[in-house]
């Protein structure tokens, strides 16, 4: 049985250059390569194959689709100019994941209040009264303003667990943690917003 290195010398000999079909349908590690090479349609054939996810996970973090677009252009373009820092090509997954969720915390921290929740409308059903609509809306404020008292790494962990929904592993690869040290930052995010929130319980 042929080693995964092996696996990929011999995808590279079997593979010409102009085989779309065949490249849109290679393992990542070998597109990888081949964009290490300077092969352009190898790394937007990655960039197909991931740029929904990652539109759609910035725009979870922004509530913003035209930011989110934004975002992943700018994660794209830092991804191709820095490939050769990328230690592992078949963790090219979540190294993206990794830039985007860069650029995404970067920007919320550039907007005035400092808080990804500023654009998130308050939960109210359209039956509400005014009076219950104006409760959401300061509770939703109180939250952010809590938020933006964070320390940044205890910030950046809830924001990826709670707006991003991701698992505790990838939080930790995306913020260079343990899961560990992941589980303890966002324990402390926890008790510190429960403890700013005890009002509105």
């Amino acid at each position: 049985m042929s080693s995964p290195k092996q696996a990929r010398q011999q995808e590279r000999r079997t593979m010409a250059p102009g085989e779309a079909s065949k490249i849109s349908s290679a393992s990542d590690a070998f597109l990888v390569e081949r964009s290490l090479d300077g092969d352009i349609p190898a790394f937007e054939t990655l960039a197909r194959r991931y740029a929904l996810l990652m539109r759609s996970y910035a725009a979870r973090l922004l509530s913003s689709t035209s930011e989110a677009e934004d975002v992943v252009q700018e994660a794209l373009v830092v991804a191709w100019k820095t490939l050769d820092s990328l230690q592992d090509p078949a963790k090219v997954k979540t190294w993206l994941m990794r830039i985007v969720s860069h650029k995404s915390i970067d920007l919320l921290r550039k907007r005035k209040d400092n808080s990804p929740l500023e654009s998130i409308e308050p939960v109210a059903a359209e039956t509400d009264s005014p009076e219950r609509r104006a409760v959401a809306a300061s509770q939703l404020s109180a939250l952010s303003a809590a938020l933006s008292q964070l320390p940044e790494t205890q910030r950046r962990c809830w924001v990826l667990r709670e707006l991003g929904a991701n698992s505790y592993q990838d939080i930790a690869e995306q913020l260079d943690l343990s899961v560990t040290a992941v589980r303890g930052q966002l324990a402390r995010a926890r008790a510190t917003l429960l403890a700013e929130m005890e009002e509105w319980r």
